[in-house]
């Protein structure tokens, strides 16, 4: 493991939180980042407004990892609105710090949250 990351990322690498697919999610989104071949699926169950669930499926480096399970740590009992105030700095301030080359792991999943978000707005209407 490389020395540049720091222990939360290791620790969210090494046993990433809500990992899985989910049957039946009010909204779900798939991004990839052609940069590096990284690609997140992120599912959410919305009640009320609220994000009670959420679960991912991620193809990628240690920082992908981390970033997306980190993602679903942060975005759990959050309202839409709050969950979309989420920006890449704070995903990466919550993770300890990424090394430059990996910073667009937060824009990976920030743009997967946001699509999932709009995918539940549009299937509401």
């Amino acid at each position: 493991m490389d020395s540049q990351y720091t222990m939360t990322v290791i620790d969210h690498f090494m046993a990433p939180r809500n990992i899985g697919s989910m049957k039946e999610p009010s909204g779900y989104a798939v991004y990839g980042d052609i940069k590096c071949g990284d690609s997140l699926t992120l599912y959410l169950k919305i009640e009320d407004g609220v994000i009670e669930d959420v679960k991912f499926l991620v193809f990628g480096c240690t920082a992908a990892i981390a970033t997306s399970s980190m993602l679903t740590e942060m975005v759990k009992g959050l309202s839409i609105e709050e969950a979309r105030k989420i920006t890449e700095k704070d995903l990466t301030d919550a993770l300890g710090g990424l090394p430059t080359n990996k910073l667009h792991c937060s824009v990976l999943g920030v743009k997967t949250l946001n699509e999932a978000i709009d995918n539940y707005e549009d299937n509401k209407s």
